[in-house]
């Protein structure tokens, strides 16, 4: 058995509207490259036909692995439980060294985007909130060292 994909709701339509996008502009685009180019001739030498197969192939291979994850997807719920630190649960924490405030969801590692305020509860700081409540003081051992950080509020 596969493992489980943890995804949010709204992750999990996103990958369903690339997964059509897809299955039905992408493959038709790609169809049309793949006709154009074998009209130009022989398909030993024909750089055209050579990179539409090659775009096909990567296509199909996306196609794949986003239908597996949607296959293997379990759904988590957005918020805290009584205020613990879940799987989309949002937090606020401080980092005690810069004092600077954080703000972050927690998500599975398919959807986690740090730009984006996403980060896995398989990384360090992710992995180390769970199950933590709003004065929580932890020490979190990441690849730069020893990090300190405050739970400030957990939503």
């Amino acid at each position: 058995m596969a493992e489980e994909v943890i995804l949010t709701k709204e992750g999990k339509e996103e990958l369903e509207k690339r997964l059509e996008y897809l299955k039905v502009e992408k493959r038709a685009e790609i169809t049309e490259r793949i006709k154009t180019a074998r009209e130009f001739g022989d398909l030993s030498e024909n750089a055209e036909y050579d990179a539409a197969k090659n775009e096909q192939a990567m296509i199909e291979g996306e196609i794949l692995e986003i239908e597996n994850k949607l296959k293997y997807a379990v759904i988590i719920k957005d918020g805290a439980k009584k205020g613990t630190v879940s799987l989309g649960s949002k937090v606020d924490f401080v980092d005690e060294e810069t004092k600077e405030l954080l703000t972050y969801e927690i998500v599975g590692t398919t959807e986690a985007d740090v730009e984006q305020g996403r980060i896995s509860n398989e990384s360090p700081i992710g992995n180390a909130l769970l199950g933590h409540k709003a004065g929580d003081t932890i020490n979190v051992s990441v690849p730069a060292g020893i990090v300190t950080i405050t739970v400030k509020k957990v939503y």
